[in-house]
């Protein structure tokens, strides 16, 4: 059984109990009760510049506790000081330990702009992205119909939310095309084996139609990789492992961004 499967199969578990404790009518009111979302899309999206998202993750299935000392507070304060675009905040409890309420407090020490980065899959979720605070949701091809993918993604543009469709082959690719993506991303870890590979990126993203912002997730630890993807026509990184992993996340985010940037 893959890990995609297993979290696959905890998420219907959650699902279930949210609509058991809250419902989709009080999860629409409490989504439409939130400020305006800032634009991730346009936060990220820099003409001629690399744009870096950094992660905000204590842990992984593939490689457990990143951060063991995972002050949230801290480390948001310091991706805001190395002057990062946009963060992306694990809010899984099962497989990452993060949290939902995660999005809003590193929201109010940034001011940046969030993705909420978790396994979606039905409405509900949606909405309780919205009002978690999320300006953003990723949606991962691999977990999802067209139709499905379309749904989803059409609720969260008519939240004003920016939709990150996350693919990792050729296949995923082409279903994501077929859904009129805005945001294309393109996750260099395979999900099944977690394996990690950047060509995963360059190969994609020579298939991305022209105009298309891609970002490049996973796998990305140097500013030479950094390099790499821009030359290659990324929009931006999402770095999580790199930055968790450091010692000092401010200068590690510093060492990585391309210097033009």
């Amino acid at each position: 059984m893959s890990i995609l499967f297993k979290i696959m199969e905890t998420k219907k578990e959650e699902i279930a109990q949210l609509k058991r404790e809250r419902g989709l009518s009080s999860l629409k009111e409490g989504a439409r009760a939130q400020k305006p979302p800032l634009s991730f899309q346009k936060a990220i999206v820099r003409s001629g510049k690399l744009s870096v998202i950094g992660e905000l993750k204590k842990a992984s299935p593939s490689k457990g506790v990143l951060k063991a000392d995972f002050n949230l507070s801290f480390l948001a304060d310091q991706y805001a000081k190395a002057g990062i675009q946009a963060l992306s905040v694990l809010t899984d409890v099962s497989y990452f330990q993060g949290d939902l309420s995660y999005l809003k407090i590193a929201k109010e020490i940034t001011h940046l702009p969030v993705l909420r980065k978790d396994f979606l899959i039905d409405e509900h979720q949606i909405y309780e992205a919205r009002e978690a605070g999320a300006d953003a949701i990723l949606l991962i091809v691999a977990m999802l119909s067209l139709e499905q993918l379309k749904e989803l993604q059409q609720l969260a543009q008519e939240l004003s939310m920016t939709v990150l469709v996350e693919v990792h082959d050729f296949k995923e690719l082409e279903t994501a095309l077929k859904a009129d993506v805005k945001l294309m991303g393109i996750n260099n870890r395979n999900l099944n084996d977690f394996s990690v590979d950047l060509q995963t990126s360059l190969q994609l993203m020579k298939k991305c139609p022209p105009g298309l912002p891609v970002v490049s997730e996973s796998g990305i630890f140097t500013r030479a990789d950094a390099q790499l993807l821009k030359k290659d026509g990324a929009s931006a990184i999402l770095v999580g492992e790199a930055f968790m992993t450091a010692p000092n996340i401010e200068a590690a985010v510093k060492a990585l961004m391309p210097l033009e940037s």
